[in-house]
């Protein structure tokens, strides 16, 4: 672990105009942060503009590597640090990295298997970052509020031992979602299928539902003067109130193995769902309460990836088919198969696709049809399902075993 010290103030006066200018620096450099799965607004889209979408045939320049165990987690990224997760012959840690140069902050590593039945190891979770604070979730339910600065556990709790809960047949997926002072998750214990904690004290607020939990995160939204929850459990897509977790609406969606995986995303009182093992998506409408089916079909069936909206449509994996929908009657645009089953995030008008076997690519979001600008063979193995992010001109890229950091900064 690194240690960091803190300086002692100078108390200079006319050092205080270079200091104030020196916070404006800071604010501009970290505008582009990722603090949490699917970035600052829930839903794969960065603001971020600027950078590098034409590359070389041999890719940007790789700025380091690293080894963080094997895992799904994805990255967050705040304040000029990376936070991911990674599991080493059956010790999970969670990383704290220089977003620059790859050296390891501070690693808090604790005990838990990263046995899977079909062979899928690792933890899942994208850790949380709020302020001082970062939050994470085990594939085994271990829940931890660490210091950002030090990596030194604050509060921690565990949902089997503590709610009683069973853990899901593939782990705990679902990423912490702050909310004010709360930090909600999905816990799946009796009566607990939600729970709210307040964020520093780790103190339960509420805890609502008896919803066998899913692997998706949990999005926020506001409708009507009311701030909700869009939890996508087991069984189906379940609306609640975020001050209490009083449930405002459901609508049934089960898979042949309870696998909703995919975040939902919402858009003017509609959401929308999307599972694999040939299950389909749909949009639904919860603006008057009860969902309606506005169309519903089996031409976009996310299996672990989710997908984003941009400008009307929505680009996602068909199981192994990039593919492009309307928003409005889910019309299909277009399918291409050439990256397998991967993932993808959009920044500045282009999608980052990420293939499962480790190429990424910078394709044109068009319902015209698919348009590379870009790609290369970042990183090799299989299964690279862990989401892509750009932020502040670097982009992230994860295999099984390797985290690698681009240089795509604009120039």
């Amino acid at each position: 672990m690194i240690v960091t010290v803190a300086l002692r103030p100078m108390i200079q006066r006319p050092l205080l105009t270079g200091v104030f200018a020196l916070a404006g620096l800071a604010a501009i450099a970290w505008a582009a942060d990722w603090p949490r799965w699917r970035g600052p607004n829930f839903d794969g889209i960065s603001a971020e503009t600027g950078w590098l979408t034409q590359w070389p045939a041999e890719g940007p320049k790789q700025l380091w590597k690293a080894d963080v165990g094997v895992g799904y987690s994805s990255f967050s990224v705040s304040a000029g640090r990376l936070y991911t997760m990674g599991n080493t012959e059956e010790t999970d840690s969670i990383y704290c990295l220089d977003a620059g140069t790859g050296k390891t902050v501070w690693q808090h590593s604790y005990s838990c298997s990263a046995k899977d039945p079909n062979g899928f190891l690792g933890p899942r979770c994208t850790p949380t970052v709020d302020g001082d604070r970062v939050y994470a979730v085990s594939r085994a339910g271990h829940f931890f509020c660490l210091d950002t600065a030090s990596g030194k556990v604050i509060w921690s709790k565990e949902f089997p031992k503590d709610y009683g809960a069973k853990v899901p047949t593939w782990g705990y997926a679902g990423s912490p979602l702050i909310e004010g002072n709360w930090v909600i998750c999905e816990v799946g214990g009796p009566g607990s299928s939600v729970v709210a904690f307040d964020k520093k004290t780790g103190q339960e607020v509420w805890k609502a539902g008896d919803d066998t939990i899913g692997y998706s995160s949990i999005v926020p939204f506001d409708h009507q003067g009311q701030r909700g929850l869009a939890v996508f459990s087991a069984a189906g897509i379940v609306g609640r109130r975020a001050k209490d977790g009083q449930e405002l609406w459901r609508h049934p969606w089960k898979t042949s193995w309870d696998v909703n995986a995919a975040t939902p995303i919402i858009a003017d009182g509609k959401v929308f769902i999307s599972s694999g093992y040939n299950k389909g998506c749909a949009l639904l409408d919860f603006s008057a309460g009860k969902p309606t089916v506005v169309w519903e079909h089996r031409k976009m069936r996310n299996h672990v990836a989710s997908c984003v909206l941009w400008k009307g449509h929505l680009y996602g994996f068909d199981e192994n088919q990039l593919k492009c929908l309307d928003w409005t009657d889910g019309a299909e645009k277009w399918a291409d198969r050439s990256y397998g089953k991967g993932s993808l995030m959009l920044a500045g008008n282009h999608l980052i696709v990420y293939s499962d076997k480790g190429r990424v690519g910078v394709v044109e979001p068009s319902p015209e049809g698919l348009k590379e600008v870009a790609g290369f063979q970042v990183l090799g193995g299989k299964d690279t399902w862990a989401v892509p992010v750009l932020a502040n001109g670097r982009l992230y890229c994860r295999s099984q075993k390797d985290l690698v950091c681009l240089d795509v900064a604009g120039k």
